[in-house]
């Protein structure tokens, strides 16, 4: 399903990965673990289109995206649910939802977006207790549910969580990973 190769990038003359290769098989949960600084956000970022490598390969679904923009990694099927969730947090909850489709809506139209949202709120109960609230407000563990409900609004076939339980009490995380291994 992915498929990295030789990746090198980093920022400026900052070199942060270097030949990094990585193979990650459909329904495959693969946790990358390093010190903090060790790169892991920048690998997200460099499959996700968020950050240029300078060599090397990223294959998804045997196309090479490497060069591709974010909203065509999207549109391709990798949703990333970002480090610190980066909600939109004057955005109510459903308005966020809707933002996750957005690369979805010409396609899909309003009726099928609104039947996505209904699965988040299937998915995340306490998402739809809370629809016009603003998510700003909600608890760190609902702001994560919303995070990566609306990285799945995008209906992807990969979904990458950077630090899904950073700063979460841990029932809330194991209720978070326990959701996530269903959707594999």
């Amino acid at each position: 399903m992915l498929r990295l190769q030789n990746i090198h990038t980093g920022y400026g003359d900052i070199a942060v990965l270097k030949n990094v290769s990585l193979h990650v098989s459909r329904g495959e949960i693969v946790t990358l673990i390093g010190a903090n600084g060790a790169g892991k956000t920048t690998l997200l970022n460099t499959i996700c289109g968020l950050v240029r490598a300078r060599s090397g390969t990223v294959v998804y679904n045997d196309r090479e995206v490497t060069a591709c923009s974010a909203d065509e990694i999207v549109r391709l099927g990798i949703s990333q649910v970002p480090e610190g969730r980066q909600i939109f947090a004057p955005l109510s909850v459903v308005d966020n939802l809707r933002l996750g489709a957005y690369v979805r809506y010409r396609a899909w139209g309003k009726k099928k977006v609104q039947a996505r949202i209904e699965q988040m709120y299937a998915l995340f109960p306490r998402l739809h207790e809370r629809a016009q609230q603003y998510a700003g407000t909600l608890s760190g563990g609902e702001q994560q549910m919303l995070a990566i409900a609306r990285a799945l609004m995008a209906d992807p076939d990969l979904l990458v969580l950077d630090e899904p339980s950073m700063g979460l009490a841990p029932l809330v995380v194991a209720e978070i990973f326990k959701t996530v291994s269903r959707l594999r």
